[in-house]
């Protein structure tokens, strides 16, 4: 008797998950803790593995298609002695990506072989297979340019050339349509939440960075030989936590369910990383009790880990408040959104020389922006004003 592989609750308040791409075909033999399916959440992929030890006998959910917590994933016939029930299995967090094998979709048998690379499956879903046959396309010869060397309806539509059978549109050379779909479907669904839900406010302030860009200079050094590079945002995180420990409305967020205003004891900061699939936050764990060295570090690491999509779901999970660091990329300031459900963002902008006043003086400064949106039902402007306050003191005091 089959066994329902069905989507695990993965924690931190998922409810939801989008099948990325499978690592088993229907009839692979599998054993007890085998990678079975890569699974995007709003937090990070994860690898869904085997309860038991048997054969896959259908796929359920195909790539691309979203599963709600406990909804089915594939059908598993167990091997001689092992129990046939409903499971719900555990996420694996800490497994490496494995390298993934050709996906079937499901109710299509063996799919369509490549010409000249015998075993290697061609992938692509029932509807590009469809539009494959109607413009006479072989799959075989396609290069798919989707997840995983999928074949995408416009790799089909690019190879039958400017011109359909029977009047079937092709693609457009006035326009490109890309499938909304996986990490930037997820971040969409948060940024509407955040937005619909959230009543953000708004506040700008700016720092004089003069100080801490001559600290950093002088810091270079060391982070040379500890074999960490040293840039504005462990500064501006050091600032910001300390300011968290002495306010903490801000290092705060709402249970809406129970009512409640949940005050966090720990300084977990998020940092936004602009990953190439999309917007990611892994979180700095104790930011407040790190040095500018050990926050580097820190920051070093994930942000690699962003780009190379080797996260954990332990590094994007819990954290207690973020910051947007844009000044790399330019603009005078933003209107960051809350990464709900954290009370407040913090938005650090481009670095500018400006004439400022100082003891009556006109004088050349390294001035920054610093944008605040801070959830309204939590925090007052008055409580946001001194937090801002304190960040920026902090900030300017860097080189003391």
């Amino acid at each position: 008797m089959s066994i329902e592989l069905k989507l695990p609750d993965v924690g931190e308040g998922i409810a939801e998950g989008e099948v990325v791409r499978w690592l088993v075909t229907e009839g692979t033999e599998v054993k007890e803790d085998d990678p079975l399916v890569e699974i995007l959440t709003d937090k990070a992929n994860v690898e869904i593995p085997s309860p038991v030890t048997g054969t896959v006998v259908k796929i359920l959910a195909i790539p691309g298609q979203v599963v709600k917590v406990g909804g089915p994933l594939a059908l598993i016939e167990p091997a001689a002695g092992q129990a046939a029930a409903a499971y719900h299995v555990t996420a694996s967090s800490d497994r490496p990506a494995s390298t993934p094998r050709e996906a079937t979709e499901p109710g299509q048998g063996s799919p369509p072989k490549r010409p000249g690379a015998p075993g290697v499956d061609v992938l692509a879903t029932p509807v590009v297979r469809k539009l494959a046959k109607d413009l006479g396309v072989d799959l075989g010869d396609v290069p798919g340019t989707g997840l995983g060397g999928r074949v995408t309806e416009e790799d089909v539509r690019r190879a039958a050339g400017p011109k359909g059978p029977a009047g079937i549109p092709v693609e457009s050379t006035s326009e490109e349509r890309v499938p909304f779909k996986g990490r930037r479907r997820m971040i969409a669904r948060k940024m509407v939440a955040a937005k619909t839900r959230v009543p953000h406010a708004l506040l700008v302030d700016e720092a004089d960075v003069s100080g801490l860009l001559a600290e950093r200079a002088k810091m270079r050094e060391t982070g040379e030989r500890e074999g960490v590079r040293i840039t504005i945002l462990p500064f501006i995180m050091k600032a910001v936590a300390g300011a968290l420990r002495r306010y903490p409305a801000l290092n705060a967020s709402l249970d809406e369910v129970r009512e409640e205003i949940v005050l966090k004891k720990k300084v977990d900061v998020g940092m936004a990383v602009d990953a190439e699939d999309g917007l990611v936050v892994p979180v700095v764990r104790n930011a407040d009790a790190k040095s500018v060295i050990e926050l580097a570090r820190e920051i070093e690491r994930l942000s690699a880990a962003a780009r190379e999509g080797t996260l954990s779901p332990g590094d994007l999970a819990g954290g207690t408040f973020t910051i947007s660091s844009v000044g790399s990329i330019g603009g005078l300031f933003s209107y960051p959104i809350i990464n709900v459900p954290e009370a407040a963002i913090l938005a650090a902008h481009k670095i500018v020389t400006r004439p400022v006043v100082r003891e009556g003086e006109i004088v050349p400064r390294e001035m920054m922006y610093l944008s605040l949106s801070f959830d309204h039902r939590i925090v007052d402007g008055g409580d946001a004003t001194r937090f801002l306050n304190e960040v920026v003191r902090r900030i300017e005091a860097s080189a003391a």
